[in-house]
């Protein structure tokens, strides 16, 4: 036992290391506890497009939480450079939706219309437009949504800067560091009891992705659960792509030299980390469709990620209701690493300030959810 933390963070992914590095910065005691490496998991096994506008399909609390954290990357991306020497590869890729019905061109003219009364740039292209901007697409489209401000990151550089900046303004980082239970006296968390001993903190935030669910049994309610995501880096002679590709089926987005990152499936409750043959071909039969000349390409490296999911696909962030000095940050499924700036300031802010802008927490607290049992349960860890 012994010292008292200011606050302990369960898990090193990027949220972990966001919050870390926000508390840090303000003078806080941080300590965070790592059962493996740091952003090992899913943090490590992203491609890092920051997709507000691709990936999000409809305004509401999520879209706008996300267009406020996107916003916050390049001042933070030049923090981190400054303090720890690490450039986290933020580049302004654009990216494109392509349509192949016309049922699928009045959609995204519907998506352009919403997203541009609020203030994104979203334009249609024309077949002619498309295949000028990306001449290695396949001749079947007949248009696409061109997001021009969509960017990217490295995951990896970004989750190692976050931690490295962490530790500049004096967190301790202690890894292979597995928590054993919640340390709670009288409905109150005391701190965690771990491998290496019991680890006293004024609050305990749980960021630690799929494996969250073990930090709500007091609310039955809440479901947190992996969704493994197989993936493959290609190699190709020349480049093929500038901007990143997004369909309903798979995601294509241009890296360093001539690497492109295809990805993802989606298979719900599956925590092994296993790259199926089935997976694999898929992604590359649906890529191909897309960009027919990956046909020739040679396979760079193959990964699968576990990413967390919640009950009704929206995050957790914000306090717990029965256990005083308890956080939660965690169920950001595919956007973790676009949502890691926000997610890491707000959770700083609602330790040190209890600051809470209702408008903007309420949709991520988990008490959102119907609870199938609202009898108080007593805790046992």
């Amino acid at each position: 036992m012994g010292k008292r933390y200011d606050a302990l963070i369960v898990g090193g992914g990027v949220i972990g290391c966001s919050i870390a590095y926000h508390l840090a910065k303000v003078g806080k005691d941080v300590l965070l506890v790592e059962k493996d490496r740091i952003g090992s998991q899913a943090s490590s096994a992203a491609a890092g497009m920051l997709g507000v506008q691709a990936e999000l399909e409809e305004d509401g609390p999520l879209f706008q939480l996300a267009r406020k954290s996107r916003d916050m990357f390049p001042n933070l991306a030049q923090e981190l450079r400054e303090i720890t020497g690490i450039d986290i590869a933020l580049i302004k890729s654009g990216a494109l939706k392509p349509a192949f019905t016309n049922e699928q061109l009045e959609s995204f003219e519907q998506t352009a219309s919403w997203q541009t009364q609020n203030g994104e740039k979203a334009i249609m292209l024309n077949k002619d437009d498309v295949l000028t901007k990306e001449p290695a697409l396949t001749d079947d489209v007949k248009g696409a949504l061109y997001f021009p401000n969509e960017a990217q990151v490295s995951p990896v550089d970004l989750t190692h800067a976050l931690v490295k900046g962490a530790q500049y303004y004096g967190a301790k980082i202690r890894e292979f560091t597995d928590v054993l239970s919640l340390h709670i006296e009288d409905q109150e968390i005391k701190g965690v009891d771990t491998v290496a001993g019991t680890f006293l903190a004024e609050a305990v935030i749980i960021a630690s992705g799929a494996w969250s669910k073990q930090w709500f049994r007091h609310q039955p309610h809440v479901d947190i659960y992996p969704v493994k995501g197989e993936a493959l880096c290609v190699e190709t002679s020349t480049p093929l792509l500038t901007t990143t590709i997004f369909s309903k089926d798979c995601y294509i987005t241009p890296k360093k030299g001539h690497d492109i990152y295809i990805g993802a499936t989606m298979t719900p409750y599956d925590f092994s980390k296993s790259v199926s043959v089935n997976g694999l071909s898929s992604l590359l039969e649906k890529a191909q469709r897309l960009l027919p000349s990956l046909a020739d390409a040679d396979v760079k490296q193959v990964w699968s990620g576990l990413r967390p999911m919640t009950n009704d696909g929206l995050p957790f962030i914000g306090k717990d209701t029965q256990l005083e000095n308890l956080f939660y940050a965690t169920g950001h499924y595919r956007n973790g690493i676009l949502l890691s700036p926000i997610t890491g300031l707000i959770t700083a802010r609602l330790i040190t300030e209890g600051y809470e802008n209702i408008d903007l927490l309420t949709p991520f607290q988990y008490d959102r959810l119907k609870e199938v049992n609202r009898r108080e349960y007593q805790v046992k860890w």
